[in-house]
């Protein structure tokens, strides 16, 4: 049995360079498909709810957007919501972005682009990340938060799994009643064993010189931990 007193450093599956084109395109949909049954975008969308009340537009990077399906969640709220939102998603993974794009209607609006996020000309009145950081170096993601902390103009969000134990165990049989692919099975168990708890947040956030108790740490269903900040007073840009 797996201990996850500590978190796990296993490199996954679905994050290898000679991954072929097929297989990570399988992986993507069926990750897109536990998502949805998973509720993987409430975090975010219970985020904006709060971040953008009073707003009328506002502009977001989502970094590692994968599939896209956390962008398209947020495209639907906006339209719902009578908001202006100008959606970027920006994955480092060159074969991410046709996927995205091939399951994303036109009318959505979303621009999805390979690179790095640090690379990207413009600046975000939101920077989100949705179960991207638990993939991370320690080195990367100290760098991750420094930057949404200095370029965001009006707060960030990262929304990642929580390291729990139910979670964890239970995930292999959701996955085989799914029948999703193998990595995506052997990879989800793994990622509950790379992800944090609070007290993992707080440490990392205290490292990386950003004030903890500025920052929200909130459990949302279905396990996970949404680490937000919204900034008062900054500017609405679109």
């Amino acid at each position: 049995m797996a201990s996850l007193a500590v978190r796990s450093r296993q490199d996954e599956q679905m994050d290898a360079l000679d991954l072929d084109a097929g297989t990570y395109a399988q992986v993507l949909s069926d990750l897109a498909r536990v998502n949805r049954w998973t509720f993987t975008a409430h975090p975010a969308l219970a985020y904006l709810r709060k971040a953008t009340r009073g707003v009328s537009a506002f502009s977001l990077l989502d970094v590692g957007f994968g599939h896209g399906d956390l962008l398209r969640a947020v495209a639907r709220w906006a339209q719902r919501q009578g908001i202006a939102a100008r959606l970027v998603g920006v994955d480092i993974n060159p074969r991410s972005e046709p996927i995205a794009r091939s399951a994303t209607p036109d009318d959505l609006g979303i621009d999805f682009r390979t690179g790095d996020y640090a690379d990207q000309p413009e600046t975000f009145d939101y920077i989100v990340s949705s179960q991207v950081t638990h993939h991370m170096s320690d080195a990367q993601l100290t760098a991750f938060l420094h930057h949404m902390d200095s370029r965001a103009r009006r707060g960030w969000l990262i929304s990642d799994l929580h390291r729990h134990r139910f979670a964890y165990h239970g995930f292999p049989w959701l996955a085989r009643a799914m029948g999703v692919h193998r990595i995506v099975r052997e990879d989800g168990q793994l990622s509950i064993a790379r992800s944090f708890r609070k007290e993992d947040w707080v440490e990392i956030l205290t490292g990386a010189g950003i004030d903890a108790e500025r920052v929200q740490i909130v459990r949302r269903f279905a396990f996970r931990l949404s680490v937000e900040y919204i900034k008062s007073g900054g500017p609405n840009a679109i």
